[in-house]
């Protein structure tokens, strides 16, 4: 054995998926801590569109987390790959969804009906102020906080896409076996 080499493992603080599912959860647990700052603290309550972004999180946290945890014990490959796998395609979805609302909100396209366009029915005429005293009715149409001319939707369009790149990156710089 004097003229062979031993190859060395990888170490697992260096693995691409372990760095990438890391970096995904971070990145995601961060973004929706700040979406509830946003509706808890500063009182800007979600459109039906907002709330749905937020699905593609409550996925890739615990999904990124549960990556790492594997990619950390050395799980076979193809299981990390599809880890991050799914976690590409959630947030790319995501991506498009969040873009898809930012187009509604800057009208260049119509939004869903329920959540776009002048208020209907509010119920009975005895009813209505009552309603009106306890219902914040939120447009999906409607900016409710930009920054640098980005709303909300957005910046989830972006942070999105960037979480889809790395969970791309990580498949890419992940060594084949064999």
């Amino acid at each position: 054995m004097s003229g062979m080499t031993a190859v060395s493992p990888i170490p697992r603080s260096t693995s691409p998926v372990l760095t990438a599912a890391l970096a995904i959860l971070v990145i995601a647990a961060a973004t929706i801590a700040g979406a509830w700052y946003f509706q808890l603290v500063l009182g800007l309550q979600p459109c039906p569109m907002c709330l749905e972004q937020r699905y593609a999180y409550y996925l890739a946290i615990p999904l990124a987390a549960l990556t790492a945890l594997a990619a950390g014990q050395s799980a076979p490959r193809g299981l990390l790959i599809g880890g991050l796998a799914i976690l590409a395609l959630a947030t790319l979805g995501n991506a498009v969804f969040g873009a898809y609302h930012a187009g509604v909100e800057w009208k260049f396209w119509p939004g869903p009906a329920d959540c776009t366009g002048p208020v209907g029915n509010l119920g009975t005429a005895g009813s209505l102020l009552d309603r009106l005293d306890t219902v914040k009715v939120v447009m999906c149409d409607e900016v409710q906080w930009s920054f640098l001319g980005i709303s909300l939707a957005g910046y989830n369009a972006l942070i999105s896409l960037l979480m889809a790149a790395i969970a791309l990156w990580g498949i890419a710089k992940t060594p084949k076996q064999g």
